[in-house]
């Protein structure tokens, strides 16, 4: 296994060797972030802004203007909150082509407990007009949603976590998108909508629900903004019914996009399997993701509920 920020660290410096237009900027966290190898590597393009993530993001936004593709980084729950203002002043609202990178995303950044926990994240950058908002959900989705943001002209914020995850995808999986997201189960009974750390648990779920004769269809949803919409119709005409699964608060993360969508598009019904409104709190990540629902057992669980009610015309 393999954290996402451990693979973003090197897919930085990749970066950093194929092109001089990328800098990276951090708040004194970069053996946390693992932007440390872009600054050891390439010291002239590395700026310690120091514990300040507005100063970060309004340097970054500078950068941007002389023609730079900056990488801002810090802790999700720091990067997000903190400097909310300069984000949407001098980012999202001029449209400049700044990558904003909040590692530690969700609650399966341990011990550290609440204050470090980014729960609203997600919700928060949804929320303002011209940003892009990728979630990985293994090592080499990482790799390619850095590679990806670098691609994309505008505001991008990338979602990464703190702990080694399970293998998602092949080492040689290409492909990601703008918008996009990926196919990596067909079945005809029910979708699973889900990003990050989740899709993993939606793999595990949809192999016990094989069991009990129920095929379950799910999609990786990187881009949580723009949300891969056609793809997730056409699996929803497929199967009736969906289950979003996130590690994030159910309001204003996938769990509200994709239930919106379903709304105006084709109404089925839905489940969400998220952080219900509450507060992270201290503990291993095993511990908190148990305690907050977010495992296979709760998402078979509710898929269980939505097949039973699936549309069926």
């Amino acid at each position: 296994m393999k954290s996402t920020r451990d693979a973003f660290g090197e897919a930085l410096l990749k970066l950093g060797s194929l092109r001089e237009d990328i800098v990276v900027l951090d708040a004194d966290l970069a053996s946390s972030t693992r932007a440390s190898a872009f600054s050891e590597q390439f010291g002239d393009r590395f700026f310690n802004v120091g514990v300040s993530e507005q100063d970060l993001v309004q340097s970054a936004s500078g950068m941007a203007l002389c023609g730079k593709v900056p990488f801002a980084c810090s802790f999700a729950a720091f990067l997000v909150t903190r400097a909310f203002d300069q984000i949407r002043t001098t980012v999202a609202m001029p449209g400049l082509n700044v990558k904003l990178v909040g590692t530690h995303g969700g609650i399966t950044v341990g011990e550290d407990g609440i204050t470090h926990q980014a729960t609203e994240d997600i919700a928060l950058m949804r929320s303002l007009p011209n940003m892009n908002v990728l979630v990985a959900a293994d090592a080499v989705a990482a790799r390619e949603l850095t590679f990806l943001s670098a691609e994309i002209e505008g505001p991008v914020y990338l979602r990464l976590g703190r702990e080694p995850v399970p293998k998602v995808y092949e080492n040689n999986e290409r492909g990601f998108e703008a918008g996009g997201g990926r196919m990596l189960k067909e079945g005809d009974g029910v979708t699973f909508c889900t990003c990050g750390i989740m899709v993993y648990e939606a793999i595990s779920a949809a192999e016990i629900l094989e069991k009990q004769g129920i095929k379950a269809e799910i999609i990786d949803c990187y881009s949580v903004k723009p949300l891969p919409e056609q793809l997730i119709l056409s699996s929803l005409r497929r199967t009736g019914c969906c289950v979003v699964a996130e590690e994030h608060n159910v309001i204003g993360g996938l769990s509200e996009a994709v239930a919106r969508l379903t709304a105006t598009e084709f109404p089925v019904p839905m489940r969400a399997v998220a952080i219900n409104d509450r507060y992270g709190q201290s503990g291993s990540p095993k511990e908190l993701q148990e305690y907050y629902g977010l495992t296979y057992r709760e998402i078979v669980g509710a898929a269980a509920q939505v097949w039973a009610l699936r549309r069926r015309s």
